[in-house]
């Protein structure tokens, strides 16, 4: 078969040379316009999410060989969760070639975070049933190479960290509040609000409220260790 004009385009983004077009269609293909002879991407998904987690493993495995395993599930779950695999399809453009069905257009399915992680995994498996392990793994590697290099501050989950923190100084745990919402429904842009127990609080805005009490706890995190440091 022959590849749409934003499917070729994709596919020169992506790097990968199809012998098996199909694969590729199928990767893009979500469940909302799939049919008995269209197939969704929900199949490659699982599969990709397996390659990219030996993918991942392996190359933590090289970059560190003393890292005991507390230290490498953080850095893993860093690398392979969904807003991991979604940043990377952005970065690729790759809601510009996914096929979808009306209602999940309008709705901003494009730009939608479960979306674009479920695509890139396809997309992974993808390139491995066409090109064998080591395509895959050259793909992952090169599209990955700067959040590899980063990962141990990526891994850092702040809510977590923020939460040890107060509990440390006999705090009770921090408080999150939804304190805005703005923009459509398809497209929503969160403000939320982190407290702790002693008063000090930030503010982050974010496209899902998960991200935006990450960010926030990030920023009240690092002022409360500044303020620490000075003291």
């Amino acid at each position: 078969m022959k590849l749409s004009a934003d499917l070729k385009a994709f596919a020169t983004r992506l790097g990968h040379d199809f012998a098996r077009p199909e694969l590729l269609l199928r990767a893009l293909t979500h469940s909302s316009i799939a049919s008995p002879g269209r197939p969704d991407n929900q199949r490659l998904e699982f599969l990709g999410d397996r390659v990219l987690g030996l993918v991942m493993a392996e190359a933590l495995l090289a970059a560190d060989r003393d890292a005991v395993e507390g230290l490498l599930a953080p850095r893993f779950n860093a690398l392979v969760r969904k807003e991991t695999c979604a940043a990377v399809a952005r970065e690729l453009n790759l809601g510009d070639a996914l096929k979808l069905g009306r209602s999940e257009m309008m709705s901003g399915g494009r730009r939608k975070e479960a979306l674009l992680g479920d695509a890139m995994e396809a997309v992974i498996a993808a390139v491995y049933l066409d090109g064998g392990f080591p395509a895959a793994k050259a793909l992952v590697l090169r599209l990955w190479a700067d959040r590899i290099g980063q990962v141990e501050s990526d891994a850092r989950d702040a809510k977590t960290a923020l939460q040890e923190w107060a509990q440390a100084r006999g705090q009770q745990p921090p408080t999150y509040v939804e304190v805005a919402r703005e923009g459509p429904d398809h497209q929503p842009l969160f403000t939320v609000e982190v407290r702790l127990a002693s008063g000090e609080s930030e503010r982050a805005k974010a496209g899902a409220k998960r991200q935006g009490e990450q960010a926030a706890a990030k920023a009240l995190l690092a002022r409360m260790e500044a303020m620490n440091d000075r003291s």
